[in-house]
C-alpha cells in the first residue's frame, strides 16, 4: 500500500471519531434542551456526515470523480450567486456561456493537465467574451454592473474554486501520487478555521470586526479560532510535503484568506438583503456559504506551493 492511502485512512479515522463524538454530544444536548440552536447544531453535524462521505468517495474513486464533484459545486454555487443577484433577458447568452461552456472547459483543462491555459482562460478570454456577448443583446441598461456581476460570479465560483482540485496538477518531487491529500489538507484547515472561529466567537466574542457586514465575526473569534486552526494545520504536516514550520505558515495563509473570503461574500449578502446564499445544505445554508472561504484560500495556497515546491 502506498503512503497516500495509509495517510488518508488515518485522517478518515480521525474525522469519523470527531463526527461520532459531535453526534453524541448533539443528541445529548437535544434531550436536555432541544432549542433552535441545538437543532441547528445537529443539522450541521448531519450535513458534515454527508459531506465527508462524498469527499471520501471521490478520494477512493480518484481524479475524475473529484473533478466532476467540483464542477457540480461550481454549477450550484454560480446558480446561487446569479439567483440572488438578478439578471436581465440581455444576459441570457452570457450566462449560458458561464454555465455550459466555462465550467466544463475549466475542469477539462485541469483534467488534461493544461496548466498554461487553465490559469488564463477565464481571466483573459472569459473576461473579454462576456461583455462582448452581452453587448450584442443590445440591452445597455446598467450594463457595467450587470457584466461586472456575471464576471465576478464566474471568477469566484468557477475560476477560484477550481484551484482546489487543481492541486492534483502539481508535480512535487517525492510526493507523487499523494496530491489529493493536499486538497484534503486545504479543506480541513479551512473548515476547522470556520468552526473554531464560530465557537470562539460565540463563547468569548465581544469585539466585532465589521458589524455591518458580518455581526458574528469578532476579533476574539478570529484570533482564538485562527490560532487553533493553524495549530491543527501544523499538526497535519505529515500528510503534506511541508515541514512543520512551512505547514504553520501555509495554515496561517489559509486562515487569513478564508476569513477575508467569508467577510467579502458576507458583504455581498448584506448588500442584497439575505442571510444565506441558499438552502441546499441543511444547517449550513447554500453551497456558496460553505465555499466562501475556499474560493479565496485555494488560489493563494496553490500558487505558494507551486512557487516553493515545484521545480
Amino acid at each position: 500500500m502506498t503512503q497516500a492511502p495509509i495517510k488518508f485512512w488515518w485522517i478518515l479515522a480521525g474525522l469519523i471519531s470527531l463526527l461520532v463524538l459531535a453526534s453524541s454530544i448533539g443528541q445529548y444536548l437535544a434531550r436536555k434542551n432541544n432549542n433552535e440552536v441545538i437543532r441547528n447544531l445537529n443539522d450541521r453535524i448531519r450535513a458534515w456526515w454527508i459531506m465527508v462521505a462524498v469527499l471520501v468517495a471521490c478520494f477512493i474513486i480518484g481524479k475524475v470523480a473529484t473533478l466532476l464533484l467540483y464542477a457540480l459545486l461550481s454549477f450550484f454555487a454560480l446558480r446561487e450567486f446569479i439567483t440572488l443577484t438578478p439578471t436581465r433577458k440581455g444576459d441570457h447568452w452570457a450566462l449560458c456561456i458561464c454555465f455550459y461552456i466555462a465550467i466544463p472547459l475549466q475542469y477539462w483543462l485541469i483534467g488534461a493537465d493544461w496548466y498554461g491555459l487553465f490559469v488564463m482562460c477565464l481571466p483573459v478570454y472569459g473576461f473579454l467574451l462576456l461583455p462582448a456577448v452581452t453587448a450584442l443583446s443590445g440591452d445597455t441598461d446598467a450594463f457595467i454592473s450587470r457584466v461586472a456581476k456575471i464576471q465576478w460570479g464566474l471568477m469566484l465560483t468557477v475560476y477560484c474554486l477550481s484551484y482546489a482540485p487543481a492541486l492534483m496538477l502539481l508535480p512535487i518531487p517525492g510526493y507523487e501520487g499523494q496530491n489529493l491529500l493536499l486538497l484534503m489538507y486545504l479543506l480541513l484547515v479551512v473548515q476547522l478555521s470556520d468552526i473554531f472561529q464560530y465557537i470562539f466567537g460565540k463563547l468569548l466574542g465581544k469585539t466585532k470586526i465589521a458589524p455591518n457586514v458580518s455581526p458574528s465575526k469578532t476579533i476574539e473569534g478570529l484570533i482564538g479560532g485562527g490560532l487553533l486552526a493553524i495549530a491543527a494545520g501544523t499538526a497535519l504536516w505529515w500528510i503534506t510535503p511541508f515541514t512543520p514550520l512551512q505547514a504553520a505558515f501555509l495554515s496561517f495563509i489559509i486562515v487569513a484568506c478564508g476569513f477575508l473570503g467569508g467577510l467579502s461574500l458576507s458583504a455581498i449578502k448584506r448588500s442584497i438583503g439575505t442571510k444565506d446564499w441558499g438552502y441546499m445544505i441543511s444547517g449550513h445554508g447554500g453551497v456558496l456559504d460553505r465555499l466562501d472561504s475556499v474560493v479565496f484560500a485555494a488560489p493563494v495556497f496553490f500558487h505558494l506551493i507551486r512557487f516553493a515546491f515545484v521545480p
